[in-house]
């Protein structure tokens, strides 16, 4: 029995998939490693057929025809053995001392009276050139070292705090009872992974290390802001299969749909900056179609958001309003280093 499957999807991954491989590894035999070759055209699956040789019965190395991060992730959630499923994109890697520490955890958790849904720990910005590297944390948000319900949440996610898809640990079969499936050839659907299964989430625990190194600084990467308003289409799409899978009859506890509102809310904003950073008139009218499909949808959700310190910031009128908007973006990009 495995405690814990990461998941590392690869295309065209030659030059730095080791390293997130390496770092997977030091869990030992209680972890299980897949590298998920997505149809590469380089060395990708040679390399990974290369470590499942070296670590029998750790790595597994499975090739599939390219259907993008979502499907890769897909397939990974289908074939994991582990009790718990992480995702490490092939670019970024585990912290030793933070891995450590979440192992420790989970074999406490599944010993225990009480079924663990997702683990959430710190993530670090690892960008490039940045003399100083941020972290997302959420100390006073979550209680710490210890399961816990969305009841016992005492301090609600401000707007620079989000909990992403490298924040997260989940049971593996929560996954495949919520259903989640990613579309295929589509970027930007770790949204969809962070999002999607809180629905269903009933326990949680915070662990404050700082478990993921989330690397930034390849041009060609889909976080790049360039590179991300030429995949605009994705990104609304994926914007709105969240908007389409919220279940308001699920969640019910109410710091649970403010989680839910306030990750809806950084997308809807992320959506709209990048949509005014194009300045068009056809993304100006994009943008509202958005905010329009949002309310048609689900209103109160929209009121909610539309109203919040960001949806007034992405939605003052004028070319003015907008520039203040992209300031204001652009001020917290630098803090963060994120894009």
């Amino acid at each position: 029995m495995k405690i814990l499957t990461v998941a590392i999807p690869c295309y065209n991954s030659e030059a730095y998939m080791r390293k997130a491989i390496d770092h997977a590894l030091v869990g030992g035999e209680d972890v299980e490693v897949l590298v998920i070759d997505d149809g590469s055209s380089d060395g990708t699956l040679e390399i990974a057929k290369d470590y499942e040789r070296r670590h029998p019965g750790v790595v597994r190395a499975i090739h599939q025809e390219n259907k993008g991060h979502g499907g890769a992730v897909n397939t990974g959630i289908a074939e994991a053995q582990g009790i718990y499923f992480k995702v490490c994109d092939s670019d970024d890697w585990l912290d030793y001392d933070s891995y450590m520490q979440v192992l420790r955890v989970l074999r406490k958790v599944i010993t225990g009276p009480k079924t663990l849904d997702a683990l959430i720990c710190n993530y670090v910005y690892d960008k490039v050139g940045a003399r100083k590297k941020r972290m997302m944390r959420y100390v006073g948000s979550f209680p710490e070292n210890r399961i816990f319900t969305w009841d016992e949440i005492e301090k609600p996610l401000n707007s620079h705090r989000y909990v992403l898809m490298h924040s997260l640990i989940y049971r593996t079969e929560l996954l495949r009872e919520c259903g989640l499936v990613l579309p295929e050839h589509t970027f930007y659907v770790d949204n969809l992974v962070a999002f999607t299964p809180m629905i269903y989430v009933k326990t949680l625990y915070y662990l404050n290390v700082p478990l993921y190194r989330y690397y930034i600084g390849r041009e060609d990467q889909s976080v790049n802001e360039a590179v991300m308003i030429s995949r605009i289409d994705q990104q609304i799409r994926v914007t709105k299969m969240m908007i389409d899978g919220y279940r308001p009859d699920l969640a019910k506890k109410k710091n649970q749909t403010d989680f839910l509102v306030h990750y809806l809310g950084i997308i809807m904003t992320v959506s709209s900056i990048l949509l005014l950073r194009m300045e068009t008139s056809e993304a100006l009218d994009m943008k509202k179609e958005l905010w329009e499909y949002l309310k048609k949808k689900d209103l109160i959700m929209y009121l909610r958001i539309r109203h919040s310190f960001l949806g007034r910031m992405v939605n003052v009128p004028g070319k003015a309003g907008r520039e203040m908007a992209i300031k204001g973006y652009r001020l917290t990009q630098k803090f963060y280093g994120f894009n």
